[in-house]
């Protein structure tokens, strides 16, 4: 089930950009081997269910890297593994032995997946930094944010996810796909603040010719009353982006608004726009979100209630889709995108941290003794 149906990838395991990126790659279908560490699988809370979606479709072992023979049972896995994701930092995984030479030497056809924030070479390759560091350094962040405000980080969703995780997944495709004509494997150098700067493609040449002004002030980055957020009655929120003028004319129409009234007929004077915002503002708070979602939504005025991720699976949209779903009580985001021919699954539940060391490892060819002396040896949990 799914495209990626027989494509076998070992992961090591990382904080969540590279999880991410196996999470993708599982949903697509590929068979994804999860590396745990030994010392968090011998402290795992198996009592409880594993809630976290990116070790969903995943099959997790532990290995222990500083023994010998723990490299020698990854590099055997290795040499089995269409794909490999990596996600130390610069020199590491050669350090380690697990290199992108030693792995390739193994296995020729192998793409080497390497996600890192800053890459694999450049003046800040070695140093420490989050999400937050990389869109700064990317160009992403200064532009994020309210006008008189400082920029405003949005979570780790732009330089972790979006700019990373993805960027690697998308980059383990192409490379797979190349593998298949060349019959060679190649190393994936993946950076978040490379994937961060591309998320803001449109945005660089805009700045430069002078179309894309300073934060805030711009028709989609809140400085425009027709792209906005309001607050209602009843202290929620929703949410407008009537841009074109046939949209902006339907959301007019929705809200009563006369046809020789200023926020009519000057949509696109911006010297006019701070008291059309203020003018909007007073009208949202004088209805609660739901008497604004039975005026507004489902038509062409380019509206949507503000939800919270608990409110959000329940929308008759999203179980419509079938865009979530839930594994013991709890709402993940479903796998998409969607395909005709080759369906995707229903994720699995997310695993428990090593919890599947001998099966997975058998699953791979090691022999029940081979486990049980890797066993003796301290290399398995």
């Amino acid at each position: 089930m799914g495209p990626l149906s027989g494509l076998r990838v070992v992961e090591l395991v990382g904080l969540g950009p590279g999880a991410f990126a196996g999470m993708l790659l599982a949903d697509m279908g590929a068979e994804v081997l999860r590396v745990d560490r030994v010392e968090a699988a011998r402290a795992a809370d198996t009592t409880r269910p594993s809630v976290n979606p990116m070790n969903r479709g995943k099959t997790s072992i532990a290995l222990d890297l500083k023994h010998p023979a723990g490299v020698d049972a990854l590099l055997r896995l290795v040499g089995q593994a269409d794909a490999f994701i990596e996600v130390f930092r610069p020199g590491v995984a050669e350090r380690l032995g697990i290199g992108p030479g030693v792995c390739l030497a193994r296995n020729p056809r192998l793409v080497y997946g390497r996600l890192t924030g800053w890459g694999q070479d450049g003046p800040y390759a070695s140093a420490a930094g989050h999400d937050i560091n990389y869109i700064a350094l990317a160009g992403a962040l200064e532009p994020l944010g309210r006008a008189g405000q400082p920029p405003t980080p949005p979570i780790n969703v732009l330089g972790d996810f979006a700019g990373g995780g993805m960027l690697l997944a998308l980059g383990i495709a192409c490379a797979v796909y190349e593998a298949l004509r060349s019959g060679q494997g190649q190393v994936v150098d993946a950076a978040m603040v490379d994937g961060a700067a591309l998320m803001m493609a449109p945005f660089f040449p805009s700045r430069a010719i002078g179309a894309w002004g300073p934060r805030g002030t711009n028709h989609l980055d809140t400085g425009a009353p027709f792209y906005e957020v309001y607050e209602c009655a009843d202290g929620a929120f929703v949410s407008v982006g009537a841009i074109e003028p046939q949209f902006y004319a339907e959301l007019m129409d929705r809200l009563g608004i006369p046809d020789d009234d200023e926020l009519r007929t000057a949509q696109w004077e911006r010297d006019r726009w701070a008291d059309q915002k203020r003018r909007l503002a007073d009208l949202f708070r004088g209805r609660s979100r739901d008497e604004w979602c039975r005026a507004l939504e489902y038509s062409d005025s380019c509206f949507a209630p503000v939800l919270t991720p608990l409110e959000a699976p329940e929308h008759p949209h999203a179980k419509a889709r079938g865009s979530f779903c839930f594994i013991d009580g709890i709402p993940q985001p479903a796998p998409a995108p969607r395909f005709s021919r080759t369906p995707l699954r229903e994720p699995g539940r997310p695993t428990h941290t090593g919890a599947e060391t001998d099966a997975g490892l058998g699953a791979w060819g090691f022999s029940t003794t081979e486990i049980s002396d890797l066993r003796k040896e301290g290399v398995l949990p």
